[in-house]
Protein backbone atom coordinates (compact mmCIF):
# COMPACT_ATOMS: atom_id res chain seq x y z
CA UNK A 1 0.00 0.00 0.00
CA UNK A 2 1.15 3.36 -0.72
CA UNK A 3 1.34 5.51 1.35
CA UNK A 4 -0.50 9.05 0.55
CA UNK A 5 1.64 12.81 0.24
CA UNK A 6 1.13 15.40 2.69
CA UNK A 7 -1.24 17.62 1.62
CA UNK A 8 1.44 19.97 0.88
CA UNK A 9 3.16 18.06 -1.61
CA UNK A 10 0.13 16.60 -3.54
CA UNK A 11 0.41 19.02 -6.79
CA UNK A 12 3.76 17.92 -7.47
CA UNK A 13 3.31 14.43 -8.97
CA UNK A 14 3.27 14.65 -12.32
CA UNK A 15 4.93 17.72 -13.00
CA UNK A 16 8.40 18.79 -14.71
CA UNK A 17 11.64 20.86 -12.88
CA UNK A 18 14.64 21.69 -14.02
CA UNK A 19 17.23 22.07 -11.09
CA UNK A 20 20.76 23.81 -11.51
CA UNK A 21 23.66 22.74 -9.95
CA UNK A 22 22.11 19.61 -9.75
CA UNK A 23 25.48 17.37 -8.91
CA UNK A 24 25.81 19.27 -5.93
CA UNK A 25 25.02 18.92 -2.45
CA UNK A 26 21.77 20.39 -2.04
CA UNK A 27 21.03 19.78 -6.18
CA UNK A 28 21.60 15.84 -6.02
CA UNK A 29 19.76 15.76 -2.65
CA UNK A 30 16.87 17.74 -4.01
CA UNK A 31 16.65 15.86 -6.97
CA UNK A 32 16.29 12.94 -5.62
CA UNK A 33 13.31 13.84 -3.59
CA UNK A 34 11.99 15.27 -5.98
CA UNK A 35 11.73 12.02 -8.50
CA UNK A 36 10.89 10.26 -5.18
CA UNK A 37 7.35 12.27 -5.16
CA UNK A 38 6.40 12.01 -8.83
CA UNK A 39 8.33 15.04 -10.49
CA UNK A 40 10.19 14.69 -14.25
CA UNK A 41 13.30 16.33 -13.48
CA UNK A 42 16.48 16.97 -15.51
CA UNK A 43 19.53 18.38 -14.01
CA UNK A 44 21.86 21.37 -15.25
CA UNK A 45 25.75 20.86 -13.84
CA UNK A 46 29.01 21.33 -14.97
CA UNK A 47 29.63 17.77 -13.73
CA UNK A 48 27.55 15.73 -16.12
CA UNK A 49 25.74 12.13 -15.00
CA UNK A 50 22.78 10.24 -15.28
CA UNK A 51 19.88 13.04 -15.51
CA UNK A 52 22.26 15.48 -15.83
CA UNK A 53 23.04 18.01 -18.36
CA UNK A 54 26.47 19.30 -18.70
CA UNK A 55 26.29 23.21 -18.82
CA UNK A 56 28.14 25.80 -17.76
CA UNK A 57 26.17 28.75 -16.62
CA UNK A 58 28.34 31.86 -17.36
CA UNK A 59 28.14 30.90 -20.94
CA UNK A 60 25.16 31.90 -22.98
CA UNK A 61 25.22 29.25 -25.74
CA UNK A 62 25.29 26.82 -23.15
CA UNK A 63 22.35 28.18 -20.89
CA UNK A 64 20.54 28.06 -24.04
CA UNK A 65 21.18 25.01 -25.08
CA UNK A 66 20.88 23.06 -22.05
CA UNK A 67 17.59 24.19 -20.70
CA UNK A 68 16.39 23.47 -24.21
CA UNK A 69 17.36 19.95 -24.07
CA UNK A 70 16.13 19.95 -20.77
CA UNK A 71 12.96 20.60 -22.01
CA UNK A 72 12.61 18.58 -24.82
CA UNK A 73 13.60 15.81 -22.35
CA UNK A 74 10.52 16.99 -20.14
CA UNK A 75 8.50 16.51 -23.49
CA UNK A 76 7.98 20.17 -23.84
CA UNK A 77 6.71 21.48 -20.61
CA UNK A 78 8.81 22.85 -17.52
CA UNK A 79 6.67 23.64 -14.44
CA UNK A 80 9.49 24.12 -12.14
CA UNK A 81 12.79 25.63 -12.12
CA UNK A 82 15.05 25.95 -8.96
CA UNK A 83 18.47 27.31 -8.86
CA UNK A 84 21.35 25.77 -6.83
CA UNK A 85 24.53 26.49 -8.57
CA UNK A 86 26.68 28.98 -6.89
CA UNK A 87 30.45 29.51 -5.63
CA UNK A 88 31.64 31.25 -2.47
CA UNK A 89 35.06 32.92 -2.60
CA UNK A 90 37.03 34.70 -0.35
CA UNK A 91 38.02 38.73 -0.47
CA UNK A 92 39.05 41.49 1.27
CA UNK A 93 36.28 43.81 -0.30
CA UNK A 94 38.39 46.70 -0.14
CA UNK A 95 40.55 45.89 -2.84
CA UNK A 96 39.79 45.98 -6.17
CA UNK A 97 37.67 43.33 -7.56
CA UNK A 98 39.41 40.17 -8.46
CA UNK A 99 38.52 37.13 -10.77
CA UNK A 100 36.94 35.59 -7.77
CA UNK A 101 34.80 38.60 -6.87
CA UNK A 102 33.72 38.37 -10.25
CA UNK A 103 33.26 34.68 -10.78
CA UNK A 104 30.82 34.95 -7.91
CA UNK A 105 28.87 37.68 -9.51
CA UNK A 106 28.94 35.87 -13.21
CA UNK A 107 27.75 32.24 -11.21
CA UNK A 108 25.50 33.06 -8.72
CA UNK A 109 23.44 36.33 -9.80
CA UNK A 110 24.02 36.19 -13.80
CA UNK A 111 24.06 32.02 -13.80
CA UNK A 112 20.82 32.47 -12.21
CA UNK A 113 19.85 35.26 -14.69
CA UNK A 114 20.61 33.51 -17.44
CA UNK A 115 19.12 30.21 -16.62
CA UNK A 116 15.67 32.14 -15.74
CA UNK A 117 15.91 33.32 -18.76
CA UNK A 118 16.31 30.70 -20.87
CA UNK A 119 13.25 28.86 -19.38
CA UNK A 120 10.49 31.44 -18.63
CA UNK A 121 8.70 31.10 -22.03
CA UNK A 122 7.92 27.62 -20.91
CA UNK A 123 7.57 28.79 -17.32
CA UNK A 124 4.68 31.48 -18.56
CA UNK A 125 3.04 28.98 -20.59
CA UNK A 126 2.57 26.72 -17.46
CA UNK A 127 2.44 29.28 -15.02
CA UNK A 128 5.26 27.43 -13.47
CA UNK A 129 7.45 28.53 -10.65
CA UNK A 130 11.20 29.48 -10.08
CA UNK A 131 12.83 28.80 -6.88
CA UNK A 132 16.08 30.85 -6.28
CA UNK A 133 18.61 30.16 -3.46
CA UNK A 134 20.30 33.11 -1.75
CA UNK A 135 21.43 32.84 1.31
CA UNK A 136 20.93 34.71 5.18
CA UNK A 137 24.55 36.35 4.59
CA UNK A 138 22.86 38.59 1.38
CA UNK A 139 21.98 40.54 4.78
CA UNK A 140 24.64 39.10 7.30
CA UNK A 141 27.61 40.96 6.30
CA UNK A 142 30.40 38.61 7.73
CA UNK A 143 33.92 39.24 8.04
CA UNK A 144 36.23 37.90 3.92
CA UNK A 145 32.40 37.18 2.50
CA UNK A 146 31.59 40.41 1.05
CA UNK A 147 31.79 38.68 -2.57
CA UNK A 148 29.11 35.84 -1.77
CA UNK A 149 27.28 38.48 0.17
CA UNK A 150 26.65 41.10 -2.70
CA UNK A 151 26.30 38.25 -5.27
CA UNK A 152 23.41 37.06 -2.87
CA UNK A 153 21.72 39.81 -2.15
CA UNK A 154 21.73 40.94 -6.03
CA UNK A 155 19.96 37.39 -6.58
CA UNK A 156 17.33 38.10 -3.76
CA UNK A 157 16.93 41.65 -5.58
CA UNK A 158 16.72 40.42 -9.19
CA UNK A 159 13.63 37.68 -7.54
CA UNK A 160 11.81 40.31 -6.29
CA UNK A 161 12.37 42.80 -9.67
CA UNK A 162 11.13 38.67 -11.65
CA UNK A 163 8.06 38.52 -9.52
CA UNK A 164 6.61 42.17 -10.05
CA UNK A 165 7.48 41.59 -13.91
CA UNK A 166 6.38 38.52 -14.48
CA UNK A 167 4.59 37.18 -11.19
CA UNK A 168 0.82 36.86 -12.55
CA UNK A 169 2.13 34.13 -14.84
CA UNK A 170 5.04 32.69 -12.65
CA UNK A 171 5.14 32.35 -8.75
CA UNK A 172 8.56 33.34 -7.63
CA UNK A 173 10.37 31.98 -3.78
CA UNK A 174 13.59 33.16 -2.53
CA UNK A 175 15.19 30.63 0.21
CA UNK A 176 17.87 31.79 2.32
CA UNK A 177 19.66 29.37 4.01
CA UNK A 178 22.58 29.62 6.74
CA UNK A 179 25.76 27.97 6.94
CA UNK A 180 25.57 24.60 5.56
CA UNK A 181 28.92 22.38 5.37
CA UNK A 182 28.57 22.23 1.56
CA UNK A 183 31.76 21.87 -0.63
CA UNK A 184 31.03 25.57 -1.59
CA UNK A 185 32.98 26.46 1.35
CA UNK A 186 36.09 24.75 0.10
CA UNK A 187 37.80 27.72 -1.57
CA UNK A 188 37.51 30.11 1.72
CA UNK A 189 38.58 27.21 3.67
CA UNK A 190 41.47 27.56 1.27
CA UNK A 191 42.32 30.49 2.16
CA UNK A 192 42.18 29.95 6.05
CA UNK A 193 38.98 32.10 6.17
CA UNK A 194 36.05 29.71 7.11
CA UNK A 195 33.37 30.57 8.67
CA UNK A 196 32.87 27.27 10.09
CA UNK A 197 31.88 27.74 14.30
CA UNK A 198 31.44 31.70 13.07
CA UNK A 199 27.58 30.98 12.40
CA UNK A 200 24.79 28.98 13.43
CA UNK A 201 25.10 25.69 11.17
CA UNK A 202 22.18 23.97 9.51
CA UNK A 203 21.75 20.87 7.93
CA UNK A 204 21.41 20.19 4.18
CA UNK A 205 17.95 18.60 4.91
CA UNK A 206 16.72 21.79 6.22
CA UNK A 207 17.33 23.31 2.60
CA UNK A 208 16.10 20.67 0.58
CA UNK A 209 12.40 20.50 2.39
CA UNK A 210 12.08 24.15 2.08
CA UNK A 211 12.49 24.00 -0.91
CA UNK A 212 10.39 21.09 -1.78
CA UNK A 213 7.39 22.71 0.37
CA UNK A 214 7.75 25.63 -1.41
CA UNK A 215 7.70 23.78 -4.72
CA UNK A 216 4.53 22.05 -3.44
CA UNK A 217 3.21 25.14 -1.40
CA UNK A 218 -0.51 25.86 -2.78
CA UNK A 219 0.42 29.59 -2.83
CA UNK A 220 4.13 30.22 -3.42
CA UNK A 221 5.56 31.80 -0.78
CA UNK A 222 7.97 35.32 -1.27
CA UNK A 223 10.86 34.73 1.11
CA UNK A 224 11.44 31.49 3.85
CA UNK A 225 14.59 30.42 5.59
CA UNK A 226 15.39 26.81 5.90
CA UNK A 227 15.01 26.30 10.03
CA UNK A 228 13.05 28.59 12.85
CA UNK A 229 16.55 30.04 14.54
CA UNK A 230 17.06 30.99 9.90
CA UNK A 231 13.53 32.77 10.30
CA UNK A 232 14.35 34.84 13.07
CA UNK A 233 17.91 35.64 12.09
CA UNK A 234 16.05 36.56 8.63
CA UNK A 235 13.79 39.33 10.30
CA UNK A 236 16.89 40.50 12.38
CA UNK A 237 18.70 41.50 9.09
CA UNK A 238 15.86 43.16 7.20
CA UNK A 239 14.37 44.85 9.91
CA UNK A 240 17.12 46.12 12.14
CA UNK A 241 20.38 46.15 10.06
CA UNK A 242 21.87 48.51 12.46
CA UNK A 243 21.74 46.34 15.32
CA UNK A 244 23.05 43.15 13.29
CA UNK A 245 25.87 45.02 12.36
CA UNK A 246 26.72 46.08 15.98
CA UNK A 247 26.08 42.02 17.06
CA UNK A 248 28.54 41.46 13.88
CA UNK A 249 31.39 44.09 14.44
CA UNK A 250 31.34 43.02 18.41
CA UNK A 251 31.20 39.02 17.76
CA UNK A 252 34.04 39.76 15.28
CA UNK A 253 36.43 41.50 17.52
CA UNK A 254 35.89 38.54 20.52
CA UNK A 255 36.64 35.91 17.61
CA UNK A 256 39.91 38.19 16.49
CA UNK A 257 41.24 38.33 19.47
CA UNK A 258 40.69 35.00 20.41
CA UNK A 259 42.92 33.89 17.25
CA UNK A 260 39.99 33.51 14.21
CA UNK A 261 41.73 33.81 10.94
CA UNK A 262 45.05 34.09 12.27
CA UNK A 263 46.61 31.95 9.81
CA UNK A 264 44.64 33.58 6.94
CA UNK A 265 46.95 35.69 4.82
CA UNK A 266 43.85 37.61 3.28
CA UNK A 267 43.08 38.64 7.23
CA UNK A 268 46.25 40.46 7.60
CA UNK A 269 44.12 43.64 7.18
CA UNK A 270 41.24 43.02 9.13
CA UNK A 271 43.70 41.84 12.11
CA UNK A 272 45.39 45.43 11.73
CA UNK A 273 42.47 47.56 11.53
CA UNK A 274 41.46 45.40 14.92
CA UNK A 275 44.24 45.29 16.63
CA UNK A 276 44.77 41.70 16.92
CA UNK A 277 47.55 39.34 16.32
CA UNK A 278 47.76 38.11 12.90
CA UNK A 279 50.12 34.96 12.72
CA UNK A 280 52.42 35.67 10.06
CA UNK A 281 52.64 39.42 11.00
CA UNK A 282 54.02 37.75 14.48
CA UNK A 283 56.05 35.43 12.22
CA UNK A 284 57.43 38.34 10.57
Amino acid sequence: MTTPLPRHLRRLPGQNAIVTGASGAFGSATVAVLRHIGVNVVGLDRKPSPGVIACDITDDRQVEAGVAEAVDRLDGDLDLLVHYAGIGPSVDIGHMPDSHAHQALEVNLLGTWRVTAAAMPHLVRSRGRVIVTASLLAGLQLPLAGAYTVSKRAVSAYADCLRAEYGTHVGVTTIYPGFVDTPIHESSRATGASLDGLVPAETERDTVMAVVRAAGAKHPPRDIASTALGTAALHLTRHFPGTTEQIVALQLGLLLTDGAFADAEIARGLHARYGTPHAQTTRS
